[in-house]
């Protein structure tokens, strides 16, 4: 067994696909030290430059006092304490996926959505999830044991094809709101259509919209879209630069999945004083319309120059901007090479997009200045410049989108 591993990570180096951990030496924020170097960064989710803000640290060590260092048990024994209800509350009426929306804490994003799906779903249900869905979704759609159906990404005809085709108990569409790894939005509100003409529900993952979009309330918000049909899902380690997660949906939603998933009734809760301070959190979130008005402007500063790239650029408007390379060793190549001026920019590379499309994911943050981005565009223009790379007119890799992988 020992040698088939080896071989198998000897495969991967070789295809070059191999991951490394980096070794962090510095709180999270626009600048970080790994292995004695300092870095600009462009590379973690914290839209909102929050998870090193003073007023957080304060919080969260006040909480600590108050409430200790961990719950001691899940929630359904005596982990669920004071402050993990009012938190509840407040992300249930800030969210609003519907009236009287009830919100569930849970520990990660990766749990809440394997406990929405398994929760709700079972062996005489379908489930049709987007193709580029991250993998949290498609593993809780497999755990379900429901049919499972994948429609090209954002391709509502296909959709509308594979729900009228498919008689389900329970309908479910699946579908980031916020596409990771390519930073474009799926079309909701003809989604929220669909699922009522096909009476389906749909299951909306914003990790990467929530405390972005719509004053914060996320890309539902954004859209002005609620419905009863709507299970919401929203991360609290991203722009609100904590930990956990949390789903919001009709009351009658919320309690089963409090009485039957697994995922929630058997994972002990997250530490209280996390929970007391993602309620400071929520207020910054509230009150960050300047720190998403910075991201803008920087997010058009830095597709201005992405013009000049000979690399693909994503069709993208949030703060995820990916630069599709095609081949995985160029991608690592000039991530090292900006690594070597002292930027950090990951490359993605299969499994985690479709072959051929390997790209570096730019992540900006509120915490970014102008200067910043143009030191990132000055880096590329300058890779660019001493490894042209274009492809030939027709012959560009394609995105992710057009690729339609998983």
């Amino acid at each position: 067994m020992l040698a088939e591993l080896e071989a198998a990570l000897e495969r991967r180096r070789d295809e070059g696909l191999t991951r490394m951990r980096r070794v962090v030496a510095s709180p999270q924020d626009r600048r970080i030290r790994v292995a004695d170097r300092d870095y600009l960064a462009f590379a973690s989710n914290d839209y909102l430059g929050l998870a090193n803000s003073p007023a957080l640290i304060d919080a969260l060590c006040d909480a600590a006092r108050e409430w200790g260092t961990g719950a001691g048990a899940s929630h359904m024994i005596v982990g669920h304490q004071q402050p993990h209800e009012a938190l509840e509350r407040e992300l249930a009426a800030f969210v609003a996926p519907c009236d009287n929306a009830r919100a569930l804490l849970l520990s990660s994003g990766y749990l809440a959505n394997l406990a929405i799906l398994t929760a709700l779903a079972g062996r005489n249900d379908a489930i049709f999830a987007d193709r580029l869905n991250h993998a949290c979704l498609t593993d809780g759609a497999l755990l379900s044991r429901a049919s499972l159906s994948r429609y090209p990404h954002c391709n509502v005809d296909a959709l509308r094809a594979s729900l009228t085709a498919n008689h389900g108990r329970r309908r479910f569409i699946v579908t980031d709101a916020v596409f990771s790894m390519d930073g474009d939005v799926a079309p909701l509100a003809e989604l929220v259509s669909i699922a009522e003409d096909h009476d389906a529900w749909l299951v909306v993952d914003d990790a990467h919209g929530f405390g972005v979009h719509g004053g914060g309330r996320g890309t539902l918000a954004e859209l002005g879209i609620a419905s009863e049909r709507i299970v919401y899902m929203g991360t609290l380690g991203k722009a609100a630069g904590v930990s956990g997660a949390f789903v919001a949906a009709h009351p009658l939603v919320i309690e089963t999945l409090v009485q039957t998933a697994r995922p929630y009734i058997y994972t002990t809760a997250s530490p209280a004083a996390l929970a007391q301070a993602l309620r400071c959190a929520l207020r910054l979130v509230r009150e960050g319309d300047q720190l998403r008005a910075h991201l803008v402007a920087l997010i058009a500063a830095f597709r201005a120059r992405a013009r000049a790239w000979p690399w693909k650029l994503g069709d993208s408007s949030t703060p995820i901007q990916p630069i599709i390379v095609g081949d995985a060793a160029e991608a690592m190549r000039i991530s090292e090479a900006l690594a070597d001026r002292g930027i950090l920019v990951p490359a993605i590379r299969p499994p985690t997009v479709p072959v051929g499309t390997s790209r570096l994911r730019v992540s900006l943050s509120a915490a970014h200045t102008l200067q910043d981005v143009s030191s990132l565009a000055d880096a590329l223009d300058e890779i660019a410049r001493a490894h042209p790379n274009p492809l030939p007119d027709g012959e560009r890799e394609p995105s992710a989108r057009e690729a339609g992988g998983g």
